[in-house]
């Protein structure tokens, strides 16, 4: 069947093409009755205008855009992006729009992705993840005056509106969780350094463990893969004075983690307590299911949606701060068995392989 057009609503409903045009694409000019009459009609032919023809007439593409700096494939197995891209669809489908997921390699790419979307009207506006302090995104985002919200720190937004969680208070829960079950060293299974929130957690674990006198906690840096957590948890599982907690930026890597001690013949909990970053279904499918910081990423998801639809409608935006992560117990944490390998607590300094 021929996909039906402009011309053939119009005949249909008795009007001129640039009645139905104004009727599309939400133009003044055109009776109450007469809107109601040509978008009865289109919705009964099936007529869909061309994003294209659309962006010629200058209307809202109802798409919004989001860009992840990771390979394709990798995408499948972060259970946090699945579970954003939930709520960011659940809130953007109820006010009719869709979104656009592209990967890129570079923040450069992205910045130009950013360009081409805005000059070609592919987009509305965009979601920026994975912020870095002087992240040239958002300085790009900036210039083009381009409708964005950043799903990060505020410190790293620039003046576009922010949607973010506190990661400093989590990361004091947690250790302090763990030192008064009786870990006198902790290791923080960090992301990578550059970014704005690894920079938060890995500073307020610090502080931390200095305040409460465990001065001999150690952050090792990764590329939050899987693999690059197993790499970490041996380096650190094999050092002479190994630690007893781990924390871990994500649940990839807690959970490869988990799978590492097994192998050393490490008894989770009893010998290594484990802590997840963002508790999702894999946490609680292990065995011993894992400990983790857990908040209600699908409503992030919806929330950031919804702050960037009021960016795109021109309403005023600020930094909108979200309920922090919470410790969840489960299986993975109790007091540490004391050995004559963990009852030594002499610094140890840890570099395993892969990407930083």
């Amino acid at each position: 069947m021929k996909r039906p057009t402009i011309a053939d609503v119009a005949l249909a409903a008795g009007v001129s093409k640039g009645t139905v045009s104004a009727v599309i694409n939400g133009r003044p000019g055109v009776s109450d009755d007469t809107r109601r009459r040509v978008r009865n009609i289109s919705e009964s032919m099936g007529f869909r205008a061309s994003s294209a023809a659309r962006a010629l007439a200058g209307a809202p593409s109802r798409v919004v855009g989001l860009t992840l700096n990771r390979e394709a494939r990798t995408l499948g197995l972060e259970p946090f992006f699945m579970e954003l891209i939930s709520g960011l669809e659940e809130e953007l489908a109820a006010h009719s729009y869709g979104l656009l997921v592209q990967m890129a390699h570079d923040e450069a790419a992205e910045a130009t992705r950013y360009r081409r979307w805005w000059q070609e009207r592919r987009v509305d506006g965009v979601l920026v993840c994975d912020v870095r302090e002087g992240d040239e995104r958002v300085a790009e985002l900036e210039r083009l005056r381009m409708p964005a919200v950043v799903l990060g720190p505020p410190s790293a937004a620039g003046t576009l509106p922010s949607l973010w969680s506190d990661d400093s208070i989590s990361a004091v829960e947690t250790v302090r969780y763990l030192a008064a079950l009786g870990h006198q060293r902790i290791a923080h299974v960090a992301g990578i350094p550059e970014l704005a929130h690894t920079r938060i957690r890995t500073e307020s674990f610090a502080r931390t463990c200095s305040e409460i006198g465990l001065t001999n906690a150690v952050t090792v840096n990764t590329d939050y893969t899987g693999e690059s957590g197993a790499r970490a948890t041996r380096a650190l599982l094999a050092s002479e004075h190994r630690p007893t907690a781990l924390i871990f930026d994500n649940d990839v890597m807690a959970v490869a983690g988990l799978a590492v001690a097994a192998e050393m013949g490490l008894s989770v909990p009893d010998e290594l307590s484990i802590v997840a970053w963002d508790d999702s279904q894999i946490c609680q499918l292990v065995h011993p299911p894992l400990t983790a910081l857990n908040r209600d990423i699908p409503a992030y998801g919806a929330h950031a949606a919804r702050l960037l639809l009021a960016t795109i409608n021109g309403e005023p935006a600020t930094a909108q701060r979200e309920e922090p992560a919470r410790l969840n117990p489960r299986g993975t944490t109790t007091r540490p068995r004391m050995t004559a390998n963990t009852a030594n607590h002499t610094d140890v300094t840890v570099a395993p392989k892969g990407n930083q």
